[in-house]
């Protein structure tokens, strides 16, 4: 009879140590990139959790400040008075013309201003420095108050971060959260919010975001553009205005 051949079993095979050490190194890895996957899911779940309650939280905000406007609007009224609103927080200023016949000063308030190009806009804070710079630069630009409206539809339309001197798009909260998120603002909306209102970190905020690039007006500019609009122009002060022209260049 023909000898018995015996297979050896998988406990007689001898396993090279270095390929031991290589099988235990990969399993800890997919250990720690599991936990770490686990982590990151946790941490994102818990972001969108915070960033549903502020947007739920903002709205709110919105609807009472826009319900005590109507409520005062409505008791001066009452008593036979006029109401005057609040002094405007923010303007949104658009500049109107290119760099022929600039006189150095104004150019130089234009550049600070970060209007660099023709149909450019930016958000700026209302104080007296920023309001003696718009009325040096008067013929150049136009501004106004926007409202929460055209802020968002600016920012969501047309809104692109500054990140390390590149133009970024805001497609993702984590691009804001990068820049801002020391300052508490991490998502689309709380940027909207801090600009909104004028918050206290506006400045950062509207530095943050990139000047926003709008085209020419539909149905085009007034026929005298660099008359004063109180003038039957376009150039200058237009108050909440300048929201009917957002919506035409946005």
């Amino acid at each position: 009879m023909p000898a018995k051949t015996t297979v050896p079993s998988a406990q007689d095979i001898l396993v090279p140590e270095t390929l031991l050490k290589k099988r235990k190194t990969n399993e800890k890895a997919r250990e720690e990139r599991a936990a770490q996957a686990s982590a990151v899911k946790k941490e994102r779940k818990s972001k969108r959790t915070v960033i549903f309650k502020r947007a739920e939280q903002y709205v709110n905000e919105y609807q009472a400040a826009e319900r005590e406007e109507i409520r005062l609007r409505r008791l001066a009224k009452s008593k036979g008075e006029f109401y005057v609103p609040a002094q405007p927080k923010v303007y949104f200023v658009i500049r109107m013309r290119g760099i022929n016949e600039i006189a150095p000063k104004p150019r130089k308030i234009l550049q600070l201003l970060r209007l660099l190009q023709i149909n450019n806009g930016v958000f700026i804070k209302v104080n007296k420095a920023t309001s003696e710079m718009l009325q040096l630069v008067e013929p150049y630009v136009t501004y106004g108050e926007p409202n929460l409206k055209s802020i968002r539809e600016l920012i969501y339309k047309r809104g692109y971060g500054k990140i390390n001197k590149q133009r970024i798009p805001l497609s993702d909260n984590a691009v804001i959260e990068k820049t801002l998120g020391d300052k508490g603002i991490i998502s689309i909306e709380d940027l909207i919010h801090e600009i909104a209102t004028c918050g206290p970190n506006f400045k950062q905020a509207s530095n943050f975001l990139w000047p926003f690039k709008l085209n020419s007006p539909t149905g085009g500019f007034r026929a005298r553009k660099f008359r004063a609009f109180i003038e039957g122009g376009d150039v200058g002060k237009r108050d909440d205005k300048i929201n009917a022209l957002i919506r035409q260049m946005n």
